[in-house]
């Protein structure tokens, strides 16, 4: 797919899926957002970046730990996700917060303005990821940390069928390099062409618990990067999709529910000295 028409579907589908996303994906994620907080160890008063923000679930316990002197600036592609990402930091009164829509291969950013950078499963969805690696070095510090997760290797995570079953009713992929950055080594190797240093990485096994067939195909068709292709489908289409996927995971089905096998992806980096 074109860079800039990747772009435009991660920015409309993800705008579509703001509504769902917490719901749907919250309890999901949280062992791996939680894992990448720990590793970056933030102190009080640092200045942080979160790229890929969505709604604030982890630009607003970043907050929390670098404190009322500290600063934490969100930013993704979709301005709803960004929006919703200030509506949460103002309600808890987080004013060290801040939010922006703005592309992750293209910061419009100063360099050298923050402590630590983040990125929790945004990574995997830019059609340039080297280009954003290397912004995120540009606006670090010397001796800036980064942090970032994603999914892990393909063959680890079984719902991994979803693009192609949607490829087949779109006249493009969705997601073309979605697992490329889960491969061996292959993000450590992208890191250190940026130029970072002290990369370390850890895998961790995960379960996605899905309570029956609909929580499942909401989670895949409504939740995610696919919403904008799932808007266009026709009823007919939909449920050619939705069986499609079903019949994908149905090894994972633990009664009227499905428990299905994922792998997460930790890791973080240095900014030279």
């Amino acid at each position: 797919m074109e860079p800039r028409l990747q772009r435009r579907v991660q920015r409309y589908g993800w705008d579509l899926a703001a509504d769902d996303y917490e719901p749907l994906w919250q309890a999901q994620l949280a062992p791996a957002q939680a894992e990448l907080l720990a590793q970056v160890a933030l102190a009080p008063g640092e200045r942080v970046l979160d790229v890929a923000c969505g709604t604030g679930l982890v630009t607003l316990p970043a907050a929390r730990a670098v404190g009322p002197h500290g600063r934490v600036l969100g930013v993704d592609i979709s301005e709803r996700m960004v929006q919703t990402t200030l509506h949460r930091a103002r309600a808890e009164q987080l004013h060290q917060v801040d939010a922006a829509r703005m592309d992750a291969e293209q910061l419009a950013l100063p360099d050298a303005g923050f402590d630590v950078a983040l990125c929790a499963f945004g990574l995997m969805y830019l059609p340039e990821p080297e280009q954003a690696l290397r912004e995120l070095r540009r606006v670090l510090r010397p001796g800036g940390r980064l942090g970032l997760a994603i999914w892990g290797e393909r063959a680890r995570c079984g719902w991994s069928a979803l693009f192609p079953i949607v490829d087949a009713e779109v006249t493009s992929e969705v997601c073309p390099l979605f697992f490329r950055l889960g491969q061996a080594d292959t993000l450590v190797r992208l890191c250190a062409q940026a130029g970072f240093n002290d990369m370390q990485t850890m895998r961790i096994s995960t379960t996605l618990r899905y309570t029956h067939a609909d929580d499942a195909c909401r989670a895949a068709f409504v939740g995610g990067p696919v919403a904008l292709a799932w808007s266009r489908m026709d009823e007919a289409a939909r449920e050619r999709v939705s069986a499609a996927y079903l019949q994908a995971i149905d090894g994972w089905r633990t009664g009227a529910g499905y428990a299905v096998p994922a792998e997460f992806l930790i890791s973080t980096a240095t900014s030279p000295s």
